[in-house]
């Protein structure tokens, strides 16, 4: 069976360094900092592959929309997408069988048929007041296995093929010259196919790890380059 996306990303950095921290994340609004390795992204990844099959019936080739900010959590969220063998977009899309929307966007999801809402909340606290029929990420996923064995994969971006997005997160972290181990300080948004491939997936590819930061507070950007190791900046 061929790989999906998320094997292609994580397995050459999980066989080299998979205890190592793959995506630190800021919130200099809230003053969030949360750092997660690579071990850790793949189990929560797997633990919403989990959740995507086991609750939500999805099987391979099926599309998911997914309406998050760039975080740690869609990043698990993404990967476990790709694992459980969808097609992910960044849009509210009427054709996809399930919507992952932070829980001030529901709204936007408008007739996608099942909705996951995530609070992206730094102590895993639920969404708020959810209307029926809307699915509590983090009370659900908590429950579900960290292993995940995929069965298929179909397309995998925005009806980009999983090479065609594998070549173009090459293509963009050779524009970065983006080497394994480096550090990258991003503040970059991932609203957009070609701004997730730009701002994420060339830092996966690379086998660099990433330093997202979002509402950046640019007086806190050179101690933070130096307390973080930065190699490489982005944007």
């Amino acid at each position: 069976m061929a790989s999906t996306l998320t094997q292609e990303l994580l397995d050459p950095i999980l066989a080299t360094d998979p205890s190592g921290p793959r995506v630190t994340y800021y919130d200099d609004g809230t003053g969030e900092r949360v750092e997660v390795s690579t071990i850790t992204l793949a189990n929560w990844a797997a633990k919403t592959a989990n959740l995507l099959c086991d609750e939500f019936g999805l099987a391979p080739g099926a599309k998911v929309s997914i309406l998050l900010p760039a975080h740690w959590q869609t990043v698990a969220v993404l990967l476990g997408a790709w694992w459980a063998g969808a097609e992910v977009v960044l849009v509210a899309d009427d054709t996809a069988e399930l919507a992952l929307v932070h829980g001030s966007r529901i709204d936007e999801a408008g007739d996608i048929p099942e909705i996951l809402a995530l609070s992206l909340d730094a102590f895993g606290k639920p969404v708020p007041d959810l209307p029926i029929g809307v699915t509590d990420y983090a009370t659900s996923v908590r429950v579900h296995g960290d292993q995940f064995r995929p069965t298929g994969a179909g397309a995998a971006l925005d009806g980009r093929s999983i090479e065609e997005v594998l070549a173009e997160a090459r293509s963009r972290a050779q524009a970065h010259s983006l080497d394994t181990g480096d550090r990258v300080l991003s503040s970059l948004p991932w609203g957009t196919t070609e701004e997730l491939i730009d701002g994420l997936l060339s830092v996966l590819v690379s086998g660099s790890s990433l330093v997202q930061v979002n509402n950046p507070d640019e007086t806190k950007t050179d101690r933070r380059s130096t307390t973080e190791k930065v190699t490489k900046t982005l944007g």
